[in-house]
């Protein structure tokens, strides 16, 4: 990473502030681990949507260095069946209440529905990754900015026809602030996460890969979710349980683009993988 980059990633920035937590963004890489309590995930599906699964999971993520935990309840892979509202906080809400109480976390909720987001920050989560950055759900801007918590703005668009890929993904993501900024969350509440493996082909998502410097400038924290995702598949011909070292790879690039956070499921890999990349670049500064 350039040392240019580097102070674009880091310079003014401030930790982000969720809840009673602060995450060290500014300091070094901060990792998500990926709690799905959903039956048709497409790394994970099924594995732990029981209640007991899950929360042996999520405290095995904290023990292997989460600094935060995402938690879905609804499936985004290609051709997954919606979820009802109802369900979706039946497998989601009893979760992040007893989370809350047992790990020293914050909890975030992989959500597109305002309902949803509100009664899991009513439960205790402390912010809310919407992979359709607000523009799903028009009442999703109003009940973030309400409570005063974090964002995680998705790329995400229901066409994948592109005039220019990068000008397109990045005008999608300035709109997606502006509807955010315009319901009244804080300029520092708001990451912006590319949205690798959401209409885009698999050149398309390597582009954005290359490219993602370019996100960086935006001026927001960004967040990273390549973990297990098909991209790597398709370009090592591997399964799902075998895409560790590339999910690593695409970790290690992210960081010396720029980004912020990343989003994973095999946490102690890649906790080791951004503490090696953290370290060889605040040498890189002295």
């Amino acid at each position: 990473m350039s040392l240019s980059a580097q102070e674009t990633r880091r310079s003014g920035k401030r930790p982000l502030m969720a809840g009673s937590y602060s995450l060290p963004i500014h300091e070094r890489t901060v990792v998500m681990g990926i709690l799905n309590v959903t039956p048709d995930s497409f790394s994970d599906g099924g594995r732990y949507d029981r209640m007991e699964q899950a929360l042996r999971h999520a405290h095995q993520l904290v023990a292997e260095g989460a600094d935060l935990l995402d938690i879905g309840g609804e499936s985004t892979r290609p051709d997954a069946t919606p979820v009802e509202m109802n369900e979706e906080l039946e497998r989601v809400i009893p979760i992040v209440e007893r989370l809350a109480q047992e790990v020293d976390v914050p909890l975030s909720v992989d959500t597109y529905k305002a309902e949803v987001a509100r009664q899991a920050l009513q439960a205790g989560a402390h912010l809310i990754n919407d992979v359709w950055g607000c523009k799903k759900d028009e009442q999703m801007a109003a009940v973030i900015a309400e409570a005063g918590v974090p964002v995680i703005l998705m790329h995400n668009r229901t066409t994948s026809r592109y005039e220019d890929l990068i000008a397109d993904l990045c005008a999608d993501l300035q709109e997606s602030v502006r509807i955010a900024e315009a319901a009244g969350i804080a300029q520092d509440k708001i990451i912006l996460d590319p949205g690798i493996g959401f209409a885009k082909s698999v050149e398309e998502n390597l582009h954005v890969m290359r490219d993602l410097e370019k996100i960086v400038a935006l001026g927001y924290p960004v967040l990273l979710g390549t973990s297990r995702k098909s991209m790597i598949g398709h370009t090592l011909h591997l399964p799902v349980e075998e895409r560790v070292e590339g999910t690593a790879a695409t970790v290690a690039w992210g960081i010396s683009k720029g980004c912020s956070l990343v989003r994973v499921h095999d946490v102690k890999e890649m906790v080791r993988v951004t503490r090696m990349i953290d370290a060889i670049q605040a040498v890189a500064q002295v």
